[in-house]
């Protein structure tokens, strides 16, 4: 009835992760040295990578065949960022012409265009792909999808994308100006830190818009990292065993419910996706009394009630941008919504339910996967 972790032995998963470690390292080390000595496109010469995602936030579920990679490009002079939905997609433009070899990618009146860099993006990875003949495994280079911001290497099923940086000095756009409300949790110091940081623009269409229609995401995942990386008030959460908590650890389970949930039900939940679930988690963090190791089992019920009860209220909103909510009709179907709720509340009653079923497969699951991580 529901989802279940199906993990490899522990010394099968360190082995994985070995390998994995080397082939990403090996692509980046590959990609980047290509670039910086390829001069049909000079934009991309000073591209550097921005590590993100589940993989580098360490709370990757199952054997690690999946990566997120962000190629970012530093925008030359200043941008004006233009919302389209209320403060998660935007259209950027140049507030002044410019001679840097940025200006293969404008279109009239200075805009900036998402779909040219991603072709971009597109040819110089099937290019670097095609020339190096030292790769040990050959890769097929794929758009990921509709819409999509990102390209995959699909055997070894690497994604990378190339995203906007805006220096920190332009400020953030006015819709996320005051940052996340993690003041009276990280502290003032942690708020202004994350303040301070640069800002990404992620090639990627803005749903039921004209397939024509430039526009970017904003994305905040390099912070989300900082804080899932940092994540309690006490600065010494998780340093040793004896400060160790189960953030990570709960998060992990949800993604593993949200992927199997996906794979039972494909059509009614293709909607449904793991940022959901880290969304909810994100807005659950602030007490840090909550999150004992030992009280994982309650702890997780308290996590996957928080997303039933988003998706119940049809109010999902984005932790960096509140004004954009993930669960509304325009994104989220109310059908789909409705199935969603239904199928939380039965893993919540039946599959979950540590207390009820302590000797549950899923226990011994987790204590022979989670506890090795």
């Amino acid at each position: 009835r529901g989802a279940v972790l199906h993990p490899s032995g522990a010394g099968q998963l360190d082995q994985n992760r070995r390998w994995a470690a080397e082939v990403v390292n090996d692509f980046r080390e590959n990609l980047l040295k290509f670039l910086r000595s390829s001069s049909d496109q000079p934009f991309f010469q000073s591209a550097e990578f921005l590590t993100t995602g589940s993989y580098f936030e360490k709370v990757k579920i199952h054997n690690p065949d999946e990566f997120d990679m962000m190629l970012k490009l530093q925008a030359p002079s200043r941008l004006n960022m233009t919302e389209l939905d209320g403060g998660l997609f935007y259209r950027l433009d140049f507030l002044r012409p410019t001679r840097s070899p940025v200006q293969v990618f404008l279109l009239e009146n200075q805009q900036l265009s998402s779909s040219k860099i991603l072709t971009e993006m597109f040819r110089l990875v099937h290019k670097e792909n095609l020339e190096d003949l030292n790769q040990p495994i050959c890769m097929d280079v794929v758009y990921s999808c509709e819409g999509s911001g990102g390209i995959n290497l699909m055997r070894r099923n690497i994604c990378p994308c190339s995203c906007m940086e805006v220096h920190p000095s332009q400020g953030w756009p006015l819709a996320v100006r005051n940052g996340p409300d993690v003041e009276n949790w990280l502290g003032k110091k942690v708020r202004q830190e994350i303040r301070s940081l640069p800002i990404y623009f992620v090639p990627k269409r803005l749903k039921g818009r004209n397939l024509s229609e430039e526009s970017w995401r904003i994305s905040f995942s390099h912070i989300e990292k900082k804080i899932i990386t940092s994540h309690g008030n006490k600065k010494t959460c998780c340093e040793s065993n004896a400060t160790k908590c189960c953030r990570k650890q709960c998060l992990m389970l949800l993604k593993s419910l949200i992927e199997g949930l996906k794979q039972r039900f494909p059509k009614e939940l293709e909607d449904l996706c793991s940022y959901h679930g880290k969304t909810a988690f994100l807005h659950t963090l602030f007490n840090d009394s909550m999150w004992a190791r030992q009280q994982l089992p309650s702890c997780f019920l308290h996590l996957l009630g928080a997303l039933e009860d988003h998706a119940r209220r049809a109010d999902l909103p984005h932790f960096f941008v509140p004004s954009c909510n993930l669960f509304s009709p325009a994104v989220f179907p109310k059908k789909a919504l409705a199935f969603l709720v239904g199928a939380l509340e039965e893993q919540r009653m039946f599959e979950f339910n540590f207390e009820a079923k302590k000797q549950h497969s899923f226990v011994s699951i987790h204590d022979s996967y989670i506890n090795k991580l």
